[in-house]
């Protein structure tokens, strides 16, 4: 008799405490592009400097307002000049198949900075609806029913 293994299950869950450990460690290297919005629009400082880790081609190309460009390699010798280590910072790339953001946040905590990546990247923010800048001016995309309610104002997490 052959028994099949879930594959779900092949691998038995953590235990509670375990799980809630890794879930708050992720919470304290990781943030969203809902949640960057929302602390953004609040109006006043959002409390955190928001850095775009890529090149000068792909910010003009679209970039988040407010953000600071800082690529990822100009991150060891600018950083100290534009950023206060004081503030927390959310570093941001393409998107999920790109690991640019954590590159600048590993170089950035390197020099003693408090800092977040936030998940999803331009991509995610532009597939959410919210507004982005180009060298033309400012744009908004319908948001992607896969990424976004279509017909509410959060996704309620």
């Amino acid at each position: 008799m052959t028994t099949t293994v879930n594959p779900v299950l092949r691998v038995a869950p953590a235990a509670p405490a375990e799980a809630a450990a890794h879930f708050r460690a992720g919470l304290a290297f990781h943030t969203d592009v809902s949640d960057v919005a929302a602390a953004l629009g609040a109006g006043g400082d959002p409390g955190f400097v928001l850095v775009d880790s890529r090149s000068a081609e792909a910010w003009d190309q679209g970039h988040i307002p407010g953000a600071l460009h800082l690529p990822t390699v100009l991150v060891p010798e600018q950083a100290g000049q534009l950023l206060d280590r004081s503030v927390p910072v959310v570093t941001y790339c393409w998107g999920p198949g790109c690991n640019g953001a954590a590159r600048a946040a590993l170089a950035l905590a390197e020099l003693g900075y408090r800092v977040k990546e936030m998940l999803g990247g331009f991509e995610y923010w532009v597939r959410e609806g919210l507004a982005f800048e180009t060298w033309q001016g400012r744009e908004r995309r319908a948001p992607d029913p896969l990424t976004s309610p279509a017909d509410a104002g959060d996704c309620g997490c």
